[in-house]
């Protein structure tokens, strides 16, 4: 797995967020041997597409040390991945199996796992400069893959948009300039075991994005 620039991540022990600094010692004491660290990209060496998730998983991401391996999320994510080109390999929901990008890198907007999944608002901001820098350092991407409804208001907020014109809705393309550079921002339902257990995200509807975002990098 290709590592991130340094200055693209938060160090291991990152004290910006009080409530997640106690939350991450919580859990290297109960679990000394889960990652419990700022969760670093994972990229290919020219990513043309970035997949923005919120935050890692307790079990997913903040256990394994790779975003979105060893939860349910994942195994929906990667399968699609893989079947759209953007990855190879085989998704063993381990940080070992091998698995690679292809043409992609995964982040998510906030790199330390909160409690109940659920961020503040300052947590957001607070981690945001590392968004920014993550973008900056990917020249080649072109499109962004935002998983939910706080991914596309967070990211957009990074570039410096309004929301209003562009709100987000499942299946969504929003064409947008950062600094001149031209980028497509796609929508996605959070690909989560509870939307897909409700229906509220099939396969086919997550299917359909992806094959929106292939069609549109060719």
């Amino acid at each position: 797995m290709p590592e991130a620039s340094a200055a693209t991540e938060p160090s291991r022990d990152c004290p910006t967020c009080p409530r997640l600094v106690a939350f991450r010692m919580e859990h290297r004491a109960r679990f000394p041997d889960w990652f419990n660290a700022p969760v670093p990209s994972f990229t290919s060496e020219r990513p043309v597409l970035m997949v923005v998730g919120l935050a890692p998983g307790l079990r997913g991401a903040n256990r394994t040390g790779r975003p979105f391996t060893g939860d349910y999320a994942g195994d929906l994510l990667y399968e699609t991945m893989i079947d759209f080109g953007f990855a190879a390999g085989s998704y063993q929901a381990r940080p070992d199996d091998g698995l690679q990008l292809t043409g992609a890198m995964i982040t998510n907007a906030v790199r330390c796992v909160p409690p109940e999944n659920k961020p503040t608002g300052p947590e957001i901001n607070a981690c945001r400069p590392y968004l920014v820098a993550t973008l900056e350092a990917a020249t080649s991407v072109r499109a962004v893959l935002a998983l939910g409804r706080i991914a596309h208001d967070t990211f957009l907020t990074t570039l410096g948009l309004p929301r209003s014109r562009n709100a987000f809705a499942h299946g969504a393309r929003h064409d947008l300039s950062y600094r001149g550079r031209p980028l497509m921002l796609f929508d996605s339902y959070h690909c989560s075991r509870y939307n897909t257990n409700t229906g509220r995200l099939t396969r086919e509807m997550f299917r359909d994005v992806f094959s929106a975002m292939r069609a549109a990098l060719g």
